[in-house]
């Protein structure tokens, strides 16, 4: 067994005050984001884990990147079809989970999922590589392949179907709205005394509550 014991580091850059704690979860999540947006050492901010349940009962994680956020919630985008898509349609439920280490702080979130407008993932679609809009065209995401090669060749045959035209979006693919009933905002701290509010939606309103580390 390779031993890990001695593998930690020491949390200490900053502290979370209740007096820092604001009313609202989203004007919460602006501040922490564009401090982890500007950070040097932070690669893709926006980059989260989405966590679905599986016809298994298991939960299944992949790494997502974060399109837009408002107070409604987060938006991503997918193919519909995926393992993901799949199980988003059935429970109507997910977690994201942000990381930045750089400032030793996490952000887990609970939401209800709904899919956004067509004309939103129109948008977003368009707003997209030409390489990323075809490969949307040539993935059936998750689905077994017989070789590399078949899907470089799906992809050039693509090419040519869509040469001189416009990349459209496939039917199957557009984006989420991450609707949050529960956000819990940790920071790091000394001794693994770590700082944890958690935001829960109640009655038509945002309640807030510190935790035990």
């Amino acid at each position: 067994m390779e031993n890990l014991h001695d593998k930690r580091q020491v949390y200490e850059q900053f502290e979370l005050h209740d007096h820092e704690v604001k009313e609202n979860p989203m004007e919460h999540f602006k501040e922490w984001f564009a401090d982890a947006d500007k950070h040097p050492d932070i690669f893709e901010a926006n980059a989260m884990i989405l966590s679905t349940i599986d016809d298994d009962g298991c939960p299944r994680t992949r790494a997502m990147l974060l399109k837009s956020y408002s107070q409604e919630g987060f938006v991503f985008y997918t193919n519909y079809n995926s393992k993901k898509g799949k199980s988003i349609d059935k429970n109507k439920v997910a977690c994201l989970y942000f990381f930045w280490p750089a400032l030793e702080r996490q952000v887990m979130i609970k939401a209800r999922l709904e899919k956004v407008s067509p004309e939103m993932s129109d948008e977003y679609f368009a707003s997209r590589p030409r390489g990323s809009r075809l490969g949307a065209w040539a993935s059936e995401q998750g689905e077994e392949i017989p070789s590399k090669a078949y899907l470089a060749q799906k992809l050039q045959d693509l090419e040519k179907e869509f040469e001189g035209k416009e990349v459209t979006r496939p039917p199957h693919w557009g984006g989420y709205l991450a609707k949050p009933y529960e956000i819990e905002f940790w920071q790091g701290r000394p001794n693994r005394l770590h700082d944890r509010i958690v935001y829960q939606f109640q009655d038509g309103k945002w309640k807030t509550s510190r935790l035990a580390p």
